[in-house]
């Protein structure tokens, strides 16, 4: 449904520049790539999340609902940045907007056409009201829906990635949210080796993590605690 784009900015071999940062605390050789690669994971291994903050990945996040773009806001470790599509200068009103539809409403012809109903009235109704009455697009604005699909330029770290994967990745994780993940999996694998590693390995629901269920309602996946 969506799209990731990974900017040129995003570390190329992750795990060996976790070991070159670690190096320098060490007292160690940083020219080897080896070496670096190899302490690299056994920080990883040891679980040393401090130094996964050193790898950097920034990407576009196109064509999700903002609904989902405020969940994904609210994971904030390792101080992340981010940009988003205005809704105060971006004329949605005469341009449209497009929107997520949610899979038990796409199965359902007539749920669907209701659904497509509902967003193309708000979208002609907000037309109305800035082209007739001369409200500015700023105001028109509060009409547009959380299902919107919208773009962000988004910034954060290897760190933050990993602690999102444990709750996102979860059967109970918000459909959208899951899809979304996994996009971003899908891409960060295409860079490098390191990187395919690291998405098999370290991007993994919490029950993964935690070798149990730590939610009240699980999804029977593994042993509830």
């Amino acid at each position: 449904m969506g799209k990731i784009t990974i900017l040129e900015e995003t570390t190329r071999k992750p795990i060996s520049l976790i070991g070159r940062r670690s190096a320098i605390c060490y007292g160690s050789d940083i020219t080897d790539d080896k070496k670096n690669y190899r302490r690299g994971m056994d920080c990883i291994k040891s679980g040393h999340g401090r130094s996964f903050e050193y790898v950097n990945v920034e990407m576009i996040i196109d064509s999700y609902s903002s609904r989902v773009i405020r969940e994904y806001y609210t994971h904030i470790a390792g101080a992340p940045t981010r940009l988003q599509s205005s809704t105060r200068y971006i004329d949605y009103a005469n341009k449209g907007f497009g929107f997520a539809v949610p899979p038990k409403i796409k199965a359902n012809r007539e749920a669907l056409s209701l659904y497509c109903g509902v967003m193309n009235y708000i979208n002609e109704q907000c037309a109305i009201l800035e082209n007739d009455y001369n409200i500015p697009k700023e105001d028109v604005a509060n009409l547009l829906p959380l299902g919107m699909t919208t773009k962000i330029v988004d910034k954060r770290n290897l760190r933050s990635l990993v602690e999102m994967s444990h709750v996102r990745k979860c059967s109970r994780a918000y459909w959208e949210f899951q899809e979304l993940f996994y996009d971003i999996e899908n891409e960060l694998s295409k860079i490098s080796d390191e990187w395919k590693w690291i998405v098999d390995n370290l991007f993994v629901p919490k029950c993964e993590f935690y070798g149990k269920c730590t939610e009240n309602n699980s999804c029977g996946r593994k042993v509830r605690d």
